[in-house]
């Protein structure tokens, strides 16, 4: 019999990239994340988080999940299914499913756990499950592990999903699932038409708003900017983006909630989310309702960066919201220009194969609501400076 961990001596291109000073993962920051971090005593602008709403340091956002610490302590020891709900949680639930606009949500420990268990929990081994191709890994892998049938359709193409469900058989059930905002490219799917195609075959939709919630929609996500919310089935969101915590949630009809919460392995056997988080996304919900104004100066910033980063020269892709994706191309290229930009005060976070196309490599770029001005010029001067020198961009003085 082979040796199973043969497989590990043959895996050098993590050590290869150490050794050259490049790696660019599971690397720390000392500092707190907010506009600006600590990285190896470097301080650097931060455009490399996920921090949409700037929430994570706000004092309010603290003391809530400090207050939370000290009434119910570090966790509930406990799935929701049995002793892990608090009323904490209840509220969140009908919290969120207010804030979304549905009937009822389930809040799950993870937002990886809760595409996993929603999709193992309604698709079994007679159902379809159709995957946007570049649908986030969490979602291919409830779509693995429901025993169903997987079928995938060409990143936003239209007509290819249209094929997909034409060919499946008459009798099949369905569920189509597409992110809002995807999170490489920084588009926004095509929602209205994706409604009318799964109306036209009867097939059920379940939109993955990880990076939609708190962003779109002024804050609702990408089925309330179409004004569509009634029309989509399922809408799932995280609290490690915009809510300042972690977790996830998924909203919907009451009784397909019902069903979930009773079927989603991932949820039942999963300790529940301690209540400090919980807390945390209360308020960070608060504070999203209260001060709109949050969510169009993220829009702000994101509109100068983009712009900024297309008079430089460079390739941003289909970009349309605050993820804004630099498009090297080469994988080694990509994380040289990655310690270049850190070098010269920048954070990004460099993306390569299989995250991206074999020669899409990328830096993945995205703004904050409490970016001001000062941080973002900072960055674009980074950017024109590598860009430069690493002949990424045009010079300036070039006619």
């Amino acid at each position: 019999m082979a040796d199973l961990f043969d497989k590990v001596a043959g895996f050098t291109a993590a050590k290869e990239a150490m050794a050259l000073g490049i790696y660019p993962y599971f690397r720390a920051l000392s500092d707190s994340e907010g506009v600006t971090a600590t990285f190896e005593g470097k301080e650097v602008v931060m455009i490399g988080s996920n921090n949409y709403l700037g929430l994570t340091t706000d004092p309010r956002v603290r003391k809530a999940a400090a207050d939370a610490l000290a009434k119910y302590g570090t966790s509930v020891t406990g799935s929701r299914f049995l002793n892990g709900t608090l009323e904490l949680h209840l509220e969140l639930d009908r919290r969120l499913a207010q804030f979304v606009g549905k009937e009822a949500a389930i809040v799950f420990p993870t937002g990886y756990q809760a595409n996993v268990g929603v999709i193992s929990a309604l698709i079994g081994r007679e159902d379809v499950v159709v995957l946007d191709k570049e649908a986030h890994a969490s979602i291919v892998d409830g779509a693995l592990m429901s025993h169903g049938t997987i079928k995938r359709f060409r990143h936003n193409d239209l007509k290819h999903l249209e094929t997909v469900l034409g060919n499946l058989s008459s009798d099949a059930r369905a569920l189509v699932v597409v992110d809002g905002v995807y999170s490489m490219a920084g588009d926004i799917c095509p929602l209205p038409e994706i409604i009318q195609i799964c109306k036209k075959y009867g097939a059920r939709l379940l939109v993955d708003d990880a990076h939609g919630i708190g962003v779109t929609g002024k804050g609702r996500g990408t089925a309330a900017h179409f004004g569509l919310t009634d029309e989509v089935d399922l809408i799932m969101g995280t609290f490690s983006k915009s809510f300042a915590s972690i977790g996830g949630f998924i909203a919907g009809d009451a009784d397909v909630i019902h069903y979930i919460q009773h079927h989603a392995r991932s949820l039942i056997f999963s300790a529940a989310l301690p209540a400090p988080n919980a807390a945390t996304v209360l308020a960070a919900l608060d504070i999203i309702e209260n001060e709109p104004e949050r969510v169009e100066q993220l829009w702000e910033n994101a509109e100068y960066m983009r712009n900024g980063l297309k008079e430089l020269g460079y390739n941003i892709g289909a970009s349309n919201t605050p993820i804004i994706p630099v498009i090297i191309g080469e994988r080694y290229r990509t994380v040289l220009t990655w310690a270049a930009l850190i070098e010269e005060g920048v954070y990004t976070n460099p993306v390569v194969p299989p995250a991206t196309p074999p020669n899409g490599s990328l830096l993945r770029t995205s703004y904050t609501a409490t970016h001001r001005k000062e941080h973002l010029d900072r960055a674009l001067q980074g950017f024109k400076l590598v860009g430069e020198r690493l002949d990424l961009i045009p010079a300036s003085d070039a006619v």
